[in-house]
């Protein structure tokens, strides 16, 4: 491994030579990141499936666990082809994929077997006694039951100061933000919770999953861990669980943070398949395309239907969208809060929003109306889904529909709305 000229020059296992200039665009990451560690003539990445590797066959090589010091090993560096001994450790495809993490999110990553496998993990590393979070996805509340029956913390509402106070969140404790919020789309400030944690000496925790790079970077605005349902937008093809936490460069002793959730992997057992990993770095070559593309559409459809609410298009339009949807909420109709919210996300608001419809009958109806939006749950995929809420999460109002957006043609996507809404309408409700 050679420095030159600022770029870095790596030979890889199969003799080439990788030049990782100094400043790469997450497209290039996305696709180079595992170079050194590709140890075959393969151009598309080998799908490994052992559970288990052989020894060195040299006695002298042979070291035992109690020996290896990860302390000297850089978090997030590669771990060569040879060094995997058994897959709850190590393995190809998932330290592949890790590789590539540590990149795109600029933080050493640790992946798990789904997004509440992250967070669950994550809580019992930095084991608060008080926790802060606002509504966002359910199965983060279900963790935290789990978690307060286990131990007993105190679990408090995010946007309460006086609770927070009250609990006696400090040193050590959690607050724990989800932003863009699941199921609206719609954003907070990272920067302003930041500070509320930190002067009180708590962990900011930042669930980013509706907003993936390149859409928004937490730790730039203060975030101590980030995490990821990968299931979403890293997998994007609504094919494979996965989830990541990574781990801020700035924390004092972040090494020993990563080592230390690392080694509680390998106890806890939440590791990720071969396959998932495989499908994951296939996944993160095209990561920028697609979320690029989605939000783009999101943004397209939710201007739209705001326009048609507020009366700015075809006087059917309007009739069909005012007579059957009562509001739409997405991060990019925070008007109010464009001062801080572009620079947070300056590259889009995410492919994720959210529509109440007039009544309860009509939002159980909708997605029976259209053609080219599945219904079904979760989200992220290159196929657009909509999703009668109340079908998995019964703290939602019964009259929300929620929208993943795919990478379609948004004029298509629109059209089939519109003929959705209005058949609607017209069977009246």
């Amino acid at each position: 491994m050679d420095q030159l000229n600022g770029d870095l020059h790596m030979t890889n296992p199969n003799g080439s030579t990788t030049v990782h200039l100094a400043t790469q665009s997450l497209a290039t990451l996305a696709i180079h990141s595992d170079d050194p560690i590709n140890s075959s003539t393969d151009v598309a990445p080998p799908l490994h499936v052992s559970t288990t590797f052989r020894y060195p066959h040299e006695p002298e090589k042979l070291q035992p666990e109690d020996k290896v010091d990860f302390a000297n090993k850089m978090p997030g560096s590669p771990f060569a082809s040879d060094s995997h001994v058994y897959s709850r450790l190590t393995a190809p495809n998932s330290s592949r994929l890790e590789l590539l993490l540590n990149d795109i999110l600029g933080a050493p990553c640790l992946t798990y077997s789904s997004g509440l496998a992250a967070f669950h993990a994550l809580m019992v590393y930095l084991h608060p006694k008080v926790v802060a979070i606002g509504a966002g996805y359910h199965g983060c509340h279900g963790v935290l039951k789990i978690y307060q029956k286990l131990t007993g913390c105190k679990i408090v509402d995010l946007f309460d100061e006086g609770s927070w106070d009250d609990a006696g969140l400090g040193e050590g404790d959690v607050v724990h933000l989800e932003t863009p919020v699941n199921p609206t789309g719609t954003a907070y400030n990272i920067s302003h919770f930041a500070d509320l944690a930190h002067k009180r000496g708590a962990i900011l925790t930042v669930d980013a999953t509706f907003a993936p790079p390149p859409l928004q970077d937490p730790f730039q605005w203060g975030a101590d861990f980030v995490m990821h349902s990968g299931t979403k937008y890293f997998g994007g093809h609504s094919d494979m669980l996965c989830g990541v936490i990574a781990i801020g460069k700035h924390r004092r002793g972040y090494e020993k943070d990563f080592w230390g959730m690392f080694i509680e992997r390998l106890h806890l057992g939440c590791v990720m398949g071969s396959m998932e990993g495989w499908l994951g770095v296939r996944s993160l070559r095209t990561l920028e395309l697609r979320v690029m593309r989605q939000s783009e559409n999101a943004g397209k459809l939710v201007a739209f239907l705001d326009d048609a609410l507020n009366g700015r298009l075809d006087e059917d339009v309007v009739k069909t969208v005012q007579s059957t949807v009562a509001k739409i909420e997405h991060a990019s109709l925070q008007k109010n809060d464009m001062a801080w919210l572009r620079r947070q996300m300056p590259n889009g608001f995410g492919p994720v929003f959210s529509f109440w419809m007039k009544s309860d009958v009509l939002a159980k109806n909708l997605p029976s109306k259209l053609k080219l939006f599945h219904h079904a749950t979760s989200l992220g995929g290159v196929e657009s889904l909509i999703e009668w809420r109340r079908m998995s999460d019964d703290t939602v109002e019964p009259s929300v529909c929620r929208v993943s957006v795919g990478v379609e043609g948004w004029e298509d996507l629109r059209d089939d709305l519109v003929a959705g809404l209005n058949a609607l309408d017209r069977e009246n409700l």
